[in-house]
């Protein structure tokens, strides 16, 4: 699902890049709690698309373990080395990157995530 609405000069483009629907409607919801627009894709080459058509998307929130030709830490990459600028939040539940293992300026957060935790590593990324 992709949000239609135009974002305002004050509101931040997040992309949650999840496979399991229920989080990331979870993760979508707690998001766009936080004052964020949202725009959500269900796997890496879908957000590879949506990065490329949408430049307002300035933060990317994405799993690690999913299906398709990428994980969420070769995702974290692309974007750090084609789209420079957008900010990383990566999230696991099984797996904790080294920090080596990701890019530079890349925020990790365990699941189950807060909405404290999520709505803090938004703030400071925006």
């Amino acid at each position: 699902m992709i949000t239609s609405s135009t974002p305002t000069a004050s509101r931040v483009t997040v992309l949650v890049v999840e496979d399991e629907p229920l989080i990331r409607m979870n993760a979508v919801s707690m998001i766009e709690d936080a004052g964020f627009e949202v725009i959500e894709a269900v796997n890496a080459d879908d957000a590879i698309v949506l990065l490329e058509t949408r430049p307002e998307i300035s933060i990317v929130f994405t799993d690690i373990e999913m299906p398709g030709s990428m994980d969420g830490l070769k995702l974290a990459h692309a974007i750090r080395h084609r789209w420079p600028p957008v900010v990383l939040i990566i999230a696991s539940g099984r797996v904790t990157p080294r920090a080596n293992e990701m890019p530079t300026d890349t925020v990790f957060l365990r699941k189950p995530y807060s909405e404290a935790m999520v709505g803090q590593a938004l703030r400071k990324a925006a």
